[in-house]
């Protein structure tokens, strides 16, 4: 079994704006996923007028163990409720967390678990050839533009040649 890639509201927002929802599910097509916590936070969104409704259509919502849902319980309450069970469902079956929110990944850092965002994302989109460069930065500009608080303003510092 693939280990699997939980995507917090954070980075589903951010390619949801952008309409590039296919970028994330190209990387990782039966991998994706996310939590019935994350999945209320965007249909909040959703009901706001804020971001899409379908963009995220196909992506595989996961039910929590009881000891994933027991483990998200015990992380701080600072997290929301999608990172949290984002961050649990990512530790118990050894997958990735997907967040752009620094308290969420320094949780995950902490529990061993692998982390990544939307600029990782797009970093790997130019390193598996699924967009050149410079639609890659146009792209991070683009989220930027909608929002999107990104610690860079292009990919060059992971693109160097």
């Amino acid at each position: 079994m693939t280990a699997p890639v939980l995507l917090d509201n954070t980075v589903l927002t951010n390619f949801a704006l952008i309409g590039r929802p296919d970028l994330v599910l190209r990387l990782w097509r039966s991998a994706a996923c996310t939590t019935p916590a994350t999945q209320a936070e965007y249909q909040a969104g959703v009901a706001a007028g804020l971001v899409p409704a379908a963009a995220w259509a196909d992506l595989l919502v996961v039910a929590l163990t009881e000891a994933e849902a027991g483990f998200a319980d015990t992380l701080p309450p600072r997290l929301g409720a999608g990172e949290r069970t984002c961050l649990a469902v990512a530790l118990y079956r050894q997958g990735l967390f997907a967040s752009d929110d620094q308290d969420a990944r320094n949780a995950a850092r902490r529990c061993g678990v692998r982390v990544t965002g939307t600029v990782g994302i797009l970093v790997l989109c130019v390193r598996q050839g699924y967009l050149p460069r410079d639609e890659a930065d146009a792209l991070l500009r683009e989220m930027i533009a909608v929002g999107y608080r990104s610690p860079v303003t292009d990919l060059s510092p992971w693109l160097a040649p």
